[in-house]
């Protein structure tokens, strides 16, 4: 069968998208065109593979991520972004609220970040610390800005849900082999953990007046990235929630990959406002029984919004 797709990346964090909605596989297939299509030794590659799915009575469409693993995410916020985009297209509006896995966000179309850059404004939560959430085996309630007992780090941690799990500590400078480290350590699935994680470390910069975070992630299903959205959300709650920024003021968030704003309130929302860029249009041949990809036909190129994105970063 052949199956077109959008190649995308929202700050960085890249993925071929595909509109699922009128394409029946069974489940199995879905991850295997995970694996494939998001293979970074395939003829895409990418951070993992995300779908535009069918609404509901109060939802105008849907998302599914799958990492390049082929295990599912219950989010991921850089892709939120680039599918309500695709929606919004497909359906021509301009604002929807989109159905996650076990949750839903908000979204609409934004004030480009800079010229010809297509933002798109997401909303979530509330997330929740509590560490049943996070799918931590702990006594302890919650945990904020604490070491956890049996974490091979004697780090302070804040525990988030978004609702992925996210373990955010707070660094003056990122130390990428400590972070690799614990990441890999949280994805043997450990007792202590046995869903995973994601583990970021957060540099906080900027003032009050002007806050700003760096983060780097280890994500689940992963490995070190470049960009993770939620991690970039649940760093900027942790951080309003220990006091490091104001809650309800924006944030300049960094990673290695670009830059979102974001800003989180007592109730335990967050907003984000990035890009969601497409870079090329493709269409690919797909063997569900299999796996295996064949014949990638490149449709149509997207070099102004290349260009763009390029000119933005440059200017950071």
């Amino acid at each position: 069968m052949q199956i077109e797709f959008v190649k995308c990346h929202g700050s960085g964090n890249d993925f071929p998208l595909v509109d699922a909605r009128g394409l029946e596989l069974h489940e199995d297939a879905w991850v295997r065109l995970a694996r494939a299509l998001a293979d970074r030794a395939g003829p895409v590659g990418g951070d993992g593979l995300l779908l535009l799915t069918a609404g509901d009575a109060t939802h105008a469409f849907g998302m599914r991520m799958f990492n390049p693993d082929g295990s599912e995410a219950e989010t991921c916020l850089n892709g939120v972004r680039c599918t309500a985009r695709l929606g919004f297209e497909r359906l021509g509006v301009d604002a929807a609220r989109v159905l996650l896995k076990t949750s839903d966000a908000e979204a609409q179309r934004q004030a480009e970040l800079a010229p010809g850059v297509a933002t798109i404004r997401t909303r979530v939560g509330p997330v929740s610390t509590r560490a049943v959430d996070v799918g931590l085996r702990i006594a302890e309630p919650e945990v904020i800005d604490a070491p956890i007992a049996g974490l091979p780090s004697d780090r302070a941690f804040t525990a988030v849900a978004m609702p992925n799990p996210h373990l955010v500590a707070f660094v003056d400078a990122v130390d990428e082999g400590e972070l690799v480290a614990l990441g890999d350590w949280c994805e043997g699935a450990p007792a202590l953990l046995p869903a995973r994680g994601n583990v970021s470390f957060v540099e906080v910069r900027g003032s009050e007046a002007a806050p700003a975070l760096f983060v780097r992630t280890y994500e689940r299903g992963v490995g070190l990235t470049n960009s993770c959205g939620s991690a970039m959300a649940a760093s900027t709650y942790a951080a309003a929630r220990t006091g490091r920024i104001p809650f309800d003021r924006e944030a300049r968030v960094f990673n290695r990959g670009g830059m979102v704003r974001a800003s989180a309130t007592p109730a335990a929302e967050v907003t984000i406002a990035g890009n969601a860029t497409f870079e090329w249009d493709g269409r690919i041949g797909f063997d569900p029984a299999t796996g295996a990809l064949d014949g990638l036909t490149v449709i149509a190129q997207r070099p102004a919004e290349v260009a763009s994105w390029d000119a933005m970063l440059a200017s950071l």
